[in-house]
């Protein structure tokens, strides 16, 4: 039994492929770039070039896999085409190519919230996966997680630590739930070993709603850091929006991204998920922070992949 993980260099892949392989699964990665994957990945698993946004290179990766895991997204990704071709589009084609291989078993990571008319593009991209996928006739499982807690560590505690200084997009007082990647491999790899999850759709999330502000307090108390935050205000970050939309509309749709969760929020109450699987118990932003940023620990921090877990 072999399987396809695609997206195995962002934030979620490293530790889930540690974990399936640990796990004794047969594993394969799916990588646009194999010389930084395998500098990511290390010497351990097998890398099979391809990309999602070219179907006809996903046949061949796809030859002999039972099972499917899409972990890749386009958000924040200032040099693609941003969620619409990668999460929506390239997700289509990889269920489209996995269907024609005879795969047994599709997981797709999507997002919290992801709707058909939801303001952000990333989540009804990731909506319009999702129904792709549940109208393939291929065995599925959707994991919904909230945002991952090291994606927005490194975003805005990383500049914290390392010049004393953030802006933040934004008054920075919605508050957000976020999730370790570790807890979303490990929701991963249930998946992948509980039949009953076949034809479901979990909701994952952390166990508290922190605002951006109180992420950065977190991360200073932490840390014993302390630095300069600035607020950049919502009417200037509508108007970038707007403006930069026909020049660089990756950036466009980030900048509005933050509009929409300085306005609306991206609260989650993970409790249900929680009491159903009691096992899997949810880790503490303290322990992310201390984790990335302890002495000995910022050397492999420093050197973990950018923004976004792409193919």
């Amino acid at each position: 039994m072999t399987t396809l993980l695609v997206g195995g260099t962002g934030h979620l892949g490293p530790g889930l492929v540690r974990l399936l392989t640990m796990n004794g699964r047969g594993l394969r990665v799916l990588t646009r770039d194999p010389v930084r994957a395998r500098e990511v990945l290390g010497t351990s698993v097998e890398l099979v070039p391809g990309d999602v946004r070219d179907p006809a290179s996903l046949a061949g990766p796809l030859q002999g896999a039972t099972t499917v895991i899409s972990a890749f997204s386009g958000f924040g990704d200032l040099k693609g085409r941003g969620p619409r071709a990668i999460d929506r589009d390239g997700n289509i084609a990889l269920i489209r190519a996995a269907r024609s291989a005879g795969v047994d078993h599709f997981v797709l990571l999507s997002v919290t919230q992801a709707a058909p008319d939801h303001p952000m593009e990333l989540m009804r991209s990731k909506y319009a996966a999702e129904q792709e996928l549940m109208a393939s006739g291929l065995a599925w499982t959707i994991i919904r997680p909230a945002l991952y807690m090291e994606t927005w560590l490194h975003t805005a505690a990383d500049p914290l630590v390392q010049t004393g200084r953030i802006r933040v997009f934004g008054r920075g007082d919605q508050p957000m739930n976020l999730i370790s990647v570790n807890d979303v491999a490990r929701f991963v790899d249930l998946a992948l070993t509980d039949p009953a999850l076949r034809g479901a759709t979990l909701e994952i999330g952390g166990p508290d709603n922190v605002s951006m502000n109180q992420l950065l307090a977190t991360v200073e108390r932490v840390t014993g850091r302390s630095g300069r935050v600035d607020h950049a205000p919502l009417p200037m970050l509508r108007l970038m929006s707007f403006v930069l939309r026909p020049f660089r509309p990756a950036l466009a749709g980030l900048i509005g991204a933050a509009v929409v969760m300085d306005t609306r929020g991206m609260s989650f109450d993970a409790s249900a998920t929680s009491r159903r699987f009691p096992t899997i118990v949810p880790t503490p932003l303290e322990s992310v922070v201390q984790a990335m940023y302890a002495p000995d620990a910022r050397a492999s921090h420093e050197a973990a992949p950018g923004e976004g877990a792409r193919a």
